[in-house]
């Protein structure tokens, strides 16, 4: 499910109450067997700044070569993986919150962004993303001309 960076809209929050109920019924019926390969979504905060978005994601424990961004058809999409480790693998967990597996994230961006100047930042496990606003275009003034019959 791709997300939009629009103007809040009055039905935004059914957006995410859908998310929260597919989280809950993924997290429900997660195989949890040894060797099998586990998703998870990543949140991310999108901020409004004057002349850019800028998108953030917590991947703790995660390194830079472990998370590919791509732009494609106006989608911004964040992917990637962390993997759990043999001595992970060997513990025997009471509780597990802590994400491993495979994520994949995307989001629409506003018509007339650039591919070539979105950047990316990653420092302390936060992915910082920078999307500049397309510059708004001044629309041209044509004066039609009335023909007499």
């Amino acid at each position: 499910m791709a997300a939009t960076l629009t103007p809040v809209s009055p039905f935004a929050e059914l957006g995410e109450l859908r998310e929260r109920i597919d989280r809950a019924f993924g997290d429900l019926f997660q195989d949890l067997t040894d060797g099998a390969r586990r998703t998870w979504r990543l949140s991310v905060d999108v901020v409004d700044e004057d002349d850019r978005y800028v998108v953030l994601a917590d991947v703790p424990g995660m390194d830079p070569d472990d998370v590919k961004i791509e732009v494609k058809d106006n989608v911004l999409t964040v992917s990637g993986e962390h993997s759990e480790s043999e001595e992970e693998k060997k513990r025997n967990f009471v509780r597990r919150e802590r994400r491993w597996g495979a994520f994949s994230r995307s989001m629409t961006l506003p018509p007339g962004v650039e591919a070539d100047d979105v950047k990316a930042t990653f420092s302390d496990g936060v992915l910082e993303i920078s999307i500049p606003k397309p510059k708004a275009e001044e629309p041209e003034t044509k004066r039609i001309e009335i023909s007499r019959k």
